[in-house]
């Protein structure tokens, strides 16, 4: 299934840090993109218009706190998440920080697993007012679900929730993309293949079956035509 990965921005002056975040975040499926400075980071997002932007405090030219309040001053980046790296744990530095319009702070050392643990919470804050949806390799979350495709797991909040294996590609499927109306035949094809001969009713159970576990609101009947998930 082609997913849309989720785009990040790092801006530090420090390029051994920018090497170890950025190979752990590409890890994980995200695309990244890296900046030595402020002025550049301003440029590329600019041009890139990345999910996710990751700011260090402490930079020469232009810091931090000056690249986001310059960011938030451009109508694009209004509603961009922005996440600073610090060094320093000074009460005033994170005051500055959210007077300019930052999301989070992630305090160095970053240790990796705490990192995409943060990311991942700033997604998941994010999707219900923005219908965005955070994939990477083999983990999809969409709303308060968490589909993990390696073990074909999901995981709801913190009630975990097993699925047989076409009810499984069927929520994995429709929820890549809140919103969209999946066709009956889209899903046929998808989930039990062309070669595979099934029920006209085939569908029409699998999704009782999703509704019972996850409620009516979240999969909806679009008639005549097919089906949609809803964040």
């Amino acid at each position: 299934m082609a997913e849309h990965k989720l785009n990040i921005l790092l801006v530090d002056d420090e390029p051994d840090i920018l090497e170890f975040l950025k190979y752990n975040l590409q890890k994980e499926g995200y695309n990244v993109s890296v900046a030595g400075n402020g002025k550049l980071g301003i440029e590329i997002a600019k041009k890139e218009h990345p999910d996710l932007i990751i700011l260090d405090i402490m930079m020469p030219e232009m810091d931090g706190i000056e690249t986001c309040r310059l960011l938030r001053e451009l109508p694009e980046f209004k509603e961009t998440m922005i996440v600073f790296l610090t060094a320093r744990n000074e009460d005033y530095s994170q005051i500055a920080g959210f007077d300019v319009g930052a999301d989070d702070f992630i305090t160095k050392p970053v240790k990796p697993r705490v990192l995409l643990s943060r990311i991942n919470a700033l997604f998941r804050r994010y999707q219900g007012k923005h219908g965005l949806v955070a994939h990477n390799e083999n983990v999809l979350i969409a709303g308060e679900l968490q589909i993990d495709k390696e073990q074909y797991l999901v995981t709801k909040g913190t009630e975990k929730v097993e699925l047989p294996r076409k009810e499984f590609e069927l929520l994995a499927l429709i929820a890549s993309k809140p919103g969209k109306v999946f066709t009956r035949e889209e899903i046929l094809d998808r989930v039990w293949g062309t070669e595979v001969v099934v029920g006209d009713r085939t569908i029409d159970v699998h999704i009782r079956k999703l509704r019972e576990k996850f409620g009516d609101d979240m999969v909806k009947t679009v008639k005549g035509i097919g089906y949609k998930f809803d964040l």
